[in-house]
C-alpha cells in the first residue's frame, strides 16, 4: 500500500483529483447516427474486416484503424494486440456511467475527454472528404461529446475539436461549443504543416483572440495534426524495439509546439492565453525553459526584441504539462515549474495508469501517493486539483 499523509487519509481522497486527458472511445454509430445520409460512406463508420476478422473505422473506402484499437485498459494480452469489437473493451471506456464508477475506484474525480478518430487521424478528415462533410463531422463529435458527458457535467469535461480549415466556421463552432459547456479547445501549433499560416499570422487573430476572451486554452495533444509519415513509427507496435524508441521520441513532440508559441512570439501577443502540453510528460519542460533562454541571450535576440521577456517568463505566464508515469523528472518540474504542473491518466490507452493483466503500470492511486509523497499541501492541491479547476473553469466537487 502505497504511503499516505500523517492523518492517514490517501492524497486522491482529500482532493478532487483532476485526470486533465483522458480519451473516449467513439461508438460506431457516433457519425452515421447524426450526419447527412447523402455522404454516403464518405462518412466515417465501422465495419467488418473480414480478413482481419476485426471491426475497423472506415472513411470511404480509406481504412484507419480497429474500432478497439485505443481501448487496451485493461487487455489480457501486450499491445499491438487490443479489442476486435467494441464489445470487447473494458466498459469504462465506452459508457459514462461505468467511466464515472471506475474513476470513483481509481480516486479520479474529473475527467477531461479527448477523441481517437478525430486527434488522431485529422489528416484524413482534412484530405479525404469535402470540408462541408468535415465540419459537419466535428459539429456532429462536439454534440455527441457533451451528450456523453452529461452523465456527471461537473465530473467528465467535453473538450472540443474545431474545423481548423476554416477560420470563420471555427470561430462560429468555439462559441457554440463553449454554450454547449466545452471547456477548452483540442489545437496544434504548427498548421503551416498543412498549408495553413504560421499561428503568429493574423490570419487566426479572430481565433486566438476570442479564445483569450472566453477564457479557453488551447491544448496540443501529442499526435495531433499529424502527417502519416510521422505517425508510422507509433503505428507498428509489432517491434517492440523500434515502437519503444518511436514512441518514446513522440513524447517529445509538443517541445516544438512551445517553442514556437512563445519564440514566434503568439505569447506575447495574447499574454493572457493558456496553452497546455497535453500526453507529453513534463520533464523536459525546465530544459526547454533553459535552453530557449540560453540562446535568446546568446543570439542576440533580446537586443533585436527589447520588449519581450524572456521565454522561461513566458513559459510560466502561460504554459501548462503534466504527467502520468514519471517519478523523478516530475520533482523538477515541481521545483520550477509547480504552477504549471497537472495530472493525467491517459485512459483507456495502452500506455495509461490502467493496471491489468498485460500492464505494467500501477493504478493512479499509487501514482499519485508515490510521485507527490513528502510536498507541502499547497503543491500536492495545485498539482492535483486546484491548476486544473481554475484553468478549465471546473465546477466545485459535490461529495457524498
Amino acid at each position: 500500500m502505497a504511503d499516505q499523509d500523517a492523518a492517514g487519509v490517501a492524497l486522491c481522497e482529500r482532493y478532487a483529483v483532476a485526470d486533465v486527458d483522458s480519451h473516449i472511445i467513439e461508438p460506431a454509430d457516433l457519425w452515421t447516427s447524426r450526419v447527412s445520409s447523402k455522404w454516403g460512406d464518405l462518412v466515417p463508420h465501422v465495419r467488418f474486416h473480414e480478413r482481419r476478422q476485426e471491426d475497423y473505422w472506415y472513411i470511404g473506402d480509406r481504412k484507419l484503424y480497429g474500432a478497439g484499437a485505443f481501448a487496451q485498459a485493461g487487455w489480457p494480452e501486450f499491445p499491438p494486440s487490443h479489442p476486435k469489437r467494441l464489445s470487447e473493451a473494458l466498459p469504462a471506456a465506452l459508457d459514462p456511467k461505468e467511466r464515472l464508477a471506475y474513476m470513483d475506484k481509481v480516486g479520479v474525480y474529473y475527467q477531461l475527454m479527448y477523441p481517437n478518430i478525430l486527434g488522431f487521424h485529422s489528416h484524413v478528415f482534412l484530405n479525404q472528404m469535402p470540408r462541408e462533410l468535415a465540419t459537419e463531422c466535428v459539429r456532429a463529435y462536439n454534440d455527441w461529446l457533451v451528450e456523453f458527458c452529461s452523465a456527471d457535467s461537473r465530473r467528465l469535461i467535453p473538450m472540443m475539436m474545431l474545423p481548423f480549415w476554416d477560420i470563420d466556421e471555427s470561430v462560429a463552432e468555439m462559441r457554440r461549443a463553449h454554450e454547449m459547456g466545452h471547456k477548452g479547445v483540442l489545437f496544434a501549433a504548427r498548421y503551416d504543416k498543412v498549408g495553413l499560416p504560421r499561428l503568429v499570422d493574423d490570419y487566426w487573430k479572430p481565433l486566438l483572440g476570442q479564445a483569450q476572451e472566453m477564457g479557453l486554452s488551447m491544448n496540443f495533444h501529442v499526435g495531433f495534426l499529424a502527417a502519416p509519415e510521422d505517425l508510422k513509427g507509433a503505428v507498428d507496435q509489432s517491434k517492440k524495439l523500434d515502437f519503444t524508441r518511436e514512441s518514446s521520441l513522440v513524447l517529445l513532440g509538443n517541445a516544438q509546439n512551445i517553442a514556437e508559441v512563445i519564440l514566434s512570439g503568439v505569447c506575447h501577443r495574447y499574454p493572457d492565453l493558456k496553452f497546455v502540453s497535453v500526453e507529453n510528460g513534463a520533464g523536459w519542460l525546465p530544459f526547454l525553459g533553459e535552453t530557449m533562454d540560453w540562446q535568446w541571450l546568446n543570439v542576440g535576440a533580446h537586443k533585436d526584441y527589447p520588449d519581450r521577456m524572456l521565454p522561461s517568463e513566458y513559459l510560466r505566464r502561460q504554459i501548462f504539462g503534466m504527467y502520468w508515469f514519471e517519478r523523478k523528472s516530475v520533482r523538477a518540474v515541481i521545483d520550477e515549474l509547480a504552477d504549471n504542473l497537472m495530472f493525467e491518466t491517459d485512459f483507456p490507452h495502452a500506455t495509461s495508469l490502467s493496471p491489468g493483466p498485460a500492464s505494467e503500470s500501477p493504478s493512479p492511486r499509487d501514482v499519485i501517493e508515490e510521485s507527490l509523497a513528502g510536498l507541502s499541501d499547497e503543491i500536492v492541491g495545485k498539482v492535483l486539483q486546484h491548476t486544473a479547476t481554475r484553468l478549465y473553469g471546473l465546477e466545485p466537487p459535490v461529495r457524498s
